[in-house]
């Protein structure tokens, strides 16, 4: 399927056929990327989306550790006074 660039404004544009849209489930926001001269159109991701997988994955292999420890120290007020 082919389509015309137009200008819109100081820009240039696209019309995206219907059933391009209705096929591939975009709507509303979109990422544009530029790759070996191609431009690829995806859904833009919301904020924090896979960080849920990343967390998985660095427990898994042990890498959630905090990286300052030996940093923490508690005080008597920290032992005698705190409440979890």
């Amino acid at each position: 399927m082919r389509a015309r660039i137009v200008r819109i404004g100081n820009s240039h544009g696209i019309r995206i056929p219907k059933l391009i849209l209705d096929e591939t489930g975009l709507s509303g926001e979109v990422e544009l990327e530029v790759a070996d001269g191609q431009l690829i159109v995806r859904a833009a991701r919301g904020p924090r989306q896979g960080w849920d997988a990343s967390f998985r994955e660095m427990a898994e292999r042990g890498d959630d550790g905090l990286l300052d420890a030996e940093a923490i120290e508690t005080s008597d007020w920290d032992e005698d006074e705190w409440e979890w």
